[in-house]
């Protein structure tokens, strides 16, 4: 079988991020940028169960700018096989919105023949978390979201995925072909070696552009402006319990 999984490339976590001068967005430019820690582990994900004979091949896709074949190639080191990289000169944390992505990724999974798809449950740029559940219906495929713990059953029929709720935690078991989108619990994504890096270099890596796949990148909204967010004043100290009450009724009005 094979497993389709999705990187992006975004600013790297570590970076504090600042708002552009023309307050359309962050600045991207002269900035760290890695792959989005989300996707890091549906990668390790799919490794660990190739490892397991559940997959005989791994094929990563992109979608964004000519740097988004870095990523690509990080993902190759940590043992894919190979890349599909979408270039699209589209800012890949506004204009390249979830719809989009998810119309692309159901082309390659057709063109694939994919039984599994594995992606980040969201990217820490736009944090939308939408990418998976629309795929998942475009496909008509049954999907697990957030996923924490997974493990083949039935003979590689199916999944059984442990997910994580606002209430706690619950086990599905999913037919295949399923989508699935990994949460930070699941594992934690290996390091890539020196030789590995060496090596994924002449692994294949195709390109393709979203007219090739007949999508309409058009971004549906618009970011209007952008503003950092403001100061938080500095609190004081008071003496006694009266005074905190006659400041919490006369001057910050809450009582």
């Amino acid at each position: 079988m094979r497993i389709l999984v999705g990187v992006k490339r975004v600013i790297d976590y570590a970076v504090k991020v600042r708002v552009a001068a023309d307050k359309k967005g962050v600045e991207l430019n002269n900035v760290k940028h890695s792959m989005n820690p989300f996707c890091e582990i549906a990668v390790e994900e799919a490794v660990r169960l190739k490892e397991k004979k559940f997959a005989t091949e791994i094929v990563a896709v992109s979608v964004g700018t000519k740097q988004a074949q870095e990523t690509l190639r990080t993902a190759l080191a940590m043992g894919v096989d190979r890349g599909i990289h979408v270039e699209t000169a589209l800012r890949a944390d506004q204009e390249l919105q979830p719809l989009a992505v998810a119309k692309m990724l159901a082309k390659l999974v057709d063109k694939e023949k994919a039984g599994l798809v594995i992606l980040g449950k969201q990217s820490i740029d736009g944090d939308n978390a939408q990418t998976a559940p629309m795929l998942a219906a475009l496909l008509g495929w049954p999907q697990a979201t957030f996923a924490a713990g997974v493990e083949p059953v039935d003979e590689n029929k199916a999944l059984k995925v442990e997910r994580e709720t606002d209430t706690g935690s619950e086990v599905l078991k999913v037919n295949l072909p399923a989508v699935l989108s990994t949460d930070l619990r699941l594992n934690t994504p290996r390091y890539a070696t020196i030789p590995n890096i060496m090596k994924a270099k002449k692994k294949p890596m195709e390109l393709l552009s979203p007219e090739k796949l007949g999508v309409d990148v058009t971004p549906k909204t618009s970011v209007v402006s952008m503003a950092e967010p403001g100061k938080r004043k500095a609190g004081i100290m008071v003496e006694s319990v009266d005074e905190l009450l006659d400041k919490l009724k006369n001057e910050a009005k809450v009582l």
